[in-house]
């Protein structure tokens, strides 16, 4: 056993009951497919050497099940490691407040959306944002003004002037 056509006969050959074999060991099949096509294909490699064995199928179900086994333990120390990190910090629910936040700023054109999470979001003037994004000053002053507006309407917000006016809705500040 040497060449290609040989390895191909032993693979047709032996294949399914090498699959079976490290499914009857590790009872996931999906998982013993896997390991056993990896020890096919490192037999492949070594095929020289393989094929002159006494028993090739031997050594690929070794193989195999060697995979399967480091991959058991590989599990295994995960576990314990997540184990000793203790229990995983419940995650809050998402803000009904932020969720209609973020479906709204999604609707803006691009350009107010950037301004706008710019300077509301990461606290950047508008000069910093005028220069960080090369727009004009008044360009962001003014896709600040057009995009507080739309979000006002878009979050439905019953505002009255004096509010409207303290978040700059109708203002160019």
């Amino acid at each position: 056993m040497g060449g290609p056509e040989d390895f191909d006969a032993f693979y047709t050959a032996t294949a399914r009951r090498v699959v079976h074999h490290v499914y009857a060991l590790c009872g996931d099949l999906a998982e013993a497919q896997d390991v056993t096509q990896e020890a096919y294909a490192r037999a492949w490699q070594r095929w020289s050497t393989v094929g002159a064995y006494e028993d090739p199928e031997g050594w690929v179900r070794v193989v195999a099940w060697r995979l399967a086994a480091n991959r058991w333990r590989g599990l295994r120390r995960w576990f314990t490691a997540r184990a000793r990190l203790g229990r995983e910090a419940p995650v809050p629910e998402p803000n009904p407040d932020g969720v209609a936040l973020l479906a709204a700023l999604r609707r803006l054109p691009d350009a107010q959306r950037l301004v706008v999470v710019l300077h509301h979001l990461h606290d950047l003037p508008v000069a910093e944002i005028a220069r960080s994004t090369g727009m004009p000053a008044g360009t962001v002053k003014s896709y600040l003004s057009r995009g507080r507006a739309a979000l006002a309407v878009l979050l439905d917000e019953k505002l009255d002037d004096d509010e409207k006016e303290d978040i700059g809705v109708g203002t160019h500040s």
